[in-house]
C-alpha cells in the first residue's frame, strides 16, 4: 500500500519454520490487483502487480544445518543478483524472519557484503535461525546490519495508548470494509494489528536510512562491538545466567557412531505456553554434540536433550535468562565491526520490559493514522 516509497527489487518467501511459501505471496499480490483502482486514485506512483509478480522468488523452506548454510534457492540467487546491479545506492534487505537466504548468499558470493544492508527483525526469529545468524556474525562482521531485537514491540504493545489507534481496535475502526485487502486482513490475528515486522519498511519511509542512530518511525538504534556468545560444555543450573537473545551453545559427549558430520541426531525440548518445542541438536563426529539455542525472552528455561541414539545420556538442566541485552562481555562473544546497530539500552526508553520499545512506540499514533488514509480510500464506494 505504500509501494510508491519504494524501488523493490525482490520478495523472498524464506521462512526458517513454518509452511510460508511464494504462492502466499502471489496471492497477496492478486488482492492488492484488485484494490489498485482505487489506490491509483489518491497515490500515483504504485507498483504493478506484474511487476511485483516478476521479482518473487522462494527461498529456503526450513532452518539452516549447524554450518549455517546449505544450498543455493532461487531467493539467495535472487539477492546477490540485486546485490550485483550496477547502482549508487546499496541495496536494503529488510528480513522478516530467519537469515537463511542472506546467509547463503553471502556464502555463494562473500564480495557482495559491502554492497547489502540488512535491518532484522530478530527477538524469536533469532531463536529459530540461531545457525544462520552465527554464521554471518562469525565471518561477516563488517557488514552493515541492524539487528532489532526487541524495539519493534513497541508498535503492537498497547501501554499508555491513545483510545484512537489502539491495535484491538484498529481494524473494526480503519479497516473492516476496505476493499479486498482488508476484508482478507480479518484472517490474521483476527484483525489485530500485530505487525512485527512492519517496523523495517517503517524505517526506510521516514528519514535518512544511512543513521539508524536518528529519530525514525521504525525506531532508533545504537552501535555495539560483541555479539553475545556463550559456550557450555556441560549441563547448566539455575546458577548459570546469559542475557535474553544470547548466542548459547551445548557442547556434549556421547557415544561414537557412524552417522555423517553434521546429522541432526538429538534435541533439545523447551516448553513454551505449556507446548514442547524441539530444537535440533547435530554430530560433530567423534563422540562430539553441539547445538545453538537462543533463548527470546527473560525466563528460567527448563530444557531436556533426548536422542533415539543408544546410549545417549538424557540430560535436563535449567538456565536463568536475563531481561538485558548484550549484556556483559564473555572472551567467547562474537566480535563485531563498526558498523551493527542494535536496540538502544537506555533504560528510560523500555516500554515495560521491551528494551528500546519507546523509540517505536511514541510514532505509533502517527503511523496508523496516516495509514488509516489510505484504508479509508480503498472503503469508498
Amino acid at each position: 500500500m505504500y509501494s510508491e516509497l519504494f524501488n523493490i527489487e525482490g520478495l523472498v518467501s524464506s521462512p526458517s519454520f513454518g509452511d510460508g511459501n511464494k504462492e502466499e505471496i502471489l496471492r497477496m499480490i492478486s488482492l492488492y490487483e484488485k484494490d489498485l483502482p482505487k489506490l491509483k486514485k489518491h497515490q500515483k506512483g504504485l507498483l504493478s502487480p506484474d511487476y511485483l509478480r516478476s521479482i518473487t522468488k522462494q527461498g529456503r523452506h526450513g532452518a539452516a544445518p549447524y554450518i549455517g548454510y546449505s544450498t543455493a534457492t532461487d531467493g539467495s540467487e535472487w539477492i546477490i543478483k540485486c546485490a550485483k546491479k550496477e547502482n549508487k545506492q546499496p541495496l536494503w534487505v529488510l528480513v522478516w524472519g530467519g537469515l537463511e537466504d542472506v546467509a547463503q548468499a553471502l556464502h555463494d558470493a562473500p564480495e557482495i557484503q559491502n554492497k547489502i544492508r540488512i535491518i532484522w527483525i530478530g527477538g524469536p526469529n533469532k531463536k529459530w535461525s540461531a545457525n544462520s545468524y552465527s554464521y554471518i556474525v562469525e565471518n561477516f562482521p563488517n557488514l552493515w546490519f541492524i539487528e532489532n531485537n526487541a524495539s519493534y514491540y513497541g508498535f503492537f504493545s498497547n501501554n499508555d495508548d491513545p483510545d484512537s489507534v489502539k491495535t484491538t481496535d484498529y481494524y473494526d475502526k480503519y479497516i473492516a470494509g476496505a476493499g479486498h485487502m482488508g476484508k482478507d486482513f480479518k484472517n490474521y490475528y483476527d484483525g489485530n494489528v500485530k505487525m512485527g515486522d512492519t517496523p523495517t519498511l517503517l524505517y526506510m519511509m521516514d528519514g535518512n536510512p544511512n543513521d539508524p542512530t536518528r529519530e525514525s518511525w521504525g525506531g532508533s538504534f545504537e552501535k555495539f562491538s560483541h555479539s553475545p556468545r556463550v559456550v557450555y560444555n556441560d549441563i547448566t543450573t539455575v546458577k548459570d545466567t546469559v542475557a535474553y537473545c544470547t548466542v548459547t551453545e551445548f557442547h556434549l559427549k556421547g557415544p561414537i557412531t557412524n552417522i555423517p558430520n553434521g546429522t541432526v541426531c538429538f534435541w533439545m525440548e523447551t516448553t513454551l505456553k505449556g507446548k514442547v518445542q524441539k530444537w535440533p541438536g547435530f554430530y560433530m563426529g567423534n563422540g562430539e554434540y553441539a547445538i545453538k539455542y537462543v533463548p527470546k525472552q527473560a525466563e528460567l528455561l527448563n530444557y531436556k536433550f533426548t536422542s533415539d541414539i543408544p546410549n545417549f545420556p538424557v540430560q535436563e538442566g535449567k538456565l536463568v535468562v536475563e531481561n538485558v541485552w548484550p549484556d556483559k562481555k564473555h572472551t567467547t562473544d562474537y566480535k563485531l565491526g563498526k558498523n551493527w546497530y542494535t536496540d538502544k539500552s537506555d533504560p528510560k526508553l523500555y516500554d515495560g520490559k521491551i528494551q528500546g520499545g519507546k523509540t517505536i512506540l511514541k510514532w505509533r499514533n502517527d503511523i496508523l493514522m496516516d495509514w488509516a488514509k489510505r484504508w479509508k480510500w480503498l472503503s469508498e464506494k
